[in-house]
């Protein structure tokens, strides 16, 4: 027959796990809260530019007349009106892209 013994167990590993260190581990670290920051601020830029382009399309047509509008100057300047547009909107709430690639980049980097 094979002899069996009895090791002893560390005390430790049997007495509960106090709260504080449970929230303690699940606090996120400081490179992790900059990288979800991160991954907030690059959302919404991508919103930003969506939108962007989205009103830029929307725009495409619109002919403006003499004396308040029209002429090379518009022309060039318009992109940045509808760029400025675009970071009020998301800013303002956006349109709902921000959060859902927020979500996915969260999950690609796996920080869900």
């Amino acid at each position: 027959m094979s002899s069996l013994t009895a090791t002893a167990m560390p005390i430790e590993l049997m007495r509960p796990v106090p709260a504080a260190l449970k929230t303690a581990a699940l606090a996120p670290t400081a490179a992790e809260s900059a990288r979800r920051a991160a991954i907030a601020k690059t959302a919404k830029d991508y919103e930003a530019s969506f939108v962007s382009s989205m009103l830029g399309n929307m725009f495409e047509g619109v002919e403006t007349s003499a004396p308040f509008g029209g002429g090379e100057g518009e022309k060039a300047f318009k992109s940045f009106m509808m760029d400025a547009i675009a970071k009020k909107v998301t800013q303002a709430g956006g349109v709902g892209v921000a959060a859902s690639v927020q979500r996915e980049m969260l999950k690609l980097q796996g920080l869900s």
